[in-house]
C-alpha cells in the first residue's frame, strides 16, 4: 500500500488508521507545527522519524497503553520510594529532560532501534508544545543532580509518553511512578506508551488492539481541559 503523503497547509488531514503498514506507518511528510502534531495525537498518531529521513506519522497495531491505576510497583522500587534518595518535579525542565532523552539510553516510549531520532526540529517542536502547555514534562534529581526523567503530551485526559532516560538505576521508573500517581488524581486513566517494551510491561502496561485504543482515545481526548504548566503533588510518588 502507498504511503500517504501530507498537504504542509491542511493540519489535521491523515488517512485512515487502517491504511498503516504493519509496522504502523501511516503517512509522511507534513510538518511539526503544534496544530498538526495536537490534531495527530487526538486521532493516535505520532511522529517518530530519524534526522535523515522525512517526517514519518505512525500508528501502531496493537498499542501499549499504562493505566495510571494499574501501574506495577515492585518491593525493590518501593524500598527506593521510601529511602527518599530522589527528588521528582514537573515542568522544571523540559528541554533538560528532551536533551538527556536524546543520549543513549536503555529505556524509551518509542525508540525501536535505539537511534537518536531527538533531534534539534523534533525539540524544537515539543518545546514550543510545551510553552503552550500541552508539552510536560517529568523530572527525577539526586542531589539537585538531573538523572531521570520523562516528557510526552497530554491532550484531553490522555497523557501520550514520548520518551524516558534513566542516568541512574531506577530514576525512570520513579518518575514513571510519579506520573502515573499524579495523573490518577487527576483523573486521567490513559497514558500511551506507543509500542510494547519489557521495561513498560513489567510497570504494569498491556497491549491492546489499535481500535480499541482509538475507540477510548475519541472519548478521552475530547474532554476540554485547561493547557498549562504541571506541578507535582508534593507528596508523590508514595507506596
Amino acid at each position: 500500500m502507498a504511503i500517504t503523503w501530507l498537504d504542509a497547509h491542511k493540519t489535521g488531514m491523515f488517512p485512515p488508521l487502517e491504511h498503516a503498514t504493519e509496522h504502523g506507518l501511516l503517512a509522511a511528510g507534513g510538518d511539526l507545527s503544534p496544530e498538526r502534531l495536537l490534531a495527530a495525537y487526538r486521532q493516535g498518531v505520532f511522529p517518530w522519524f530519524n534526522r535523515q529521513d522525512p517526517i514519518l506519522w505512525w500508528s501502531p497495531d496493537p498499542r501499549m497503553v499504562l493505566r495510571p491505576e494499574e501501574i506495577r510497583i515492585r518491593k525493590s522500587l518501593r524500598k527506593v520510594i521510601r529511602q527518599g534518595q530522589f527528588t521528582v518535579t514537573m515542568d522544571r525542565a523540559f528541554r533538560k529532560v528532551m536533551l538527556a532523552c536524546a543520549a543513549p539510553r536503555r529505556h524509551q516510549f518509542f525508540d525501536p532501534d535505539n537511534s537518536t531520532w531527538i533531534h534539534e526540529p523534533v525539540i524544537d517542536a515539543y518545546q514550543s508544545l510545551h510553552e503552550l502547555g500541552y508539552g510536560h514534562s517529568v523530572e527525577v534529581w539526586h542531589q539537585d543532580k538531573l538523572v531521570g526523567g520523562l516528557y510526552g503530551v497530554a491532550t484531553g485526559r490522555v497523557f501520550f509518553g514520548e520518551s524516558m532516560f534513566s542516568f541512574q538505576s531506577d530514576s525512570s521508573k520513579v518518575a514513571l511512578v510519579a506520573l502515573s500517581q499524579q495523573l490518577a488524581r487527576w483523573d486521567m486513566p490513559l497514558i500511551d506508551c506507543q509500542v510494547y517494551s519489557d521495561h513498560l510491561a513489567s510497570m504494569g502496561a498491556i497491549e491492546i488492539p489499535r481500535e480499541e485504543f482509538v475507540s477510548e482515545l475519541s472519548v478521552l481526548a475530547s474532554h476540554n481541559t485547561t493547557a498549562g504548566k504541571w506541578t507535582l503533588d508534593t507528596d508523590l510518588p508514595k507506596v
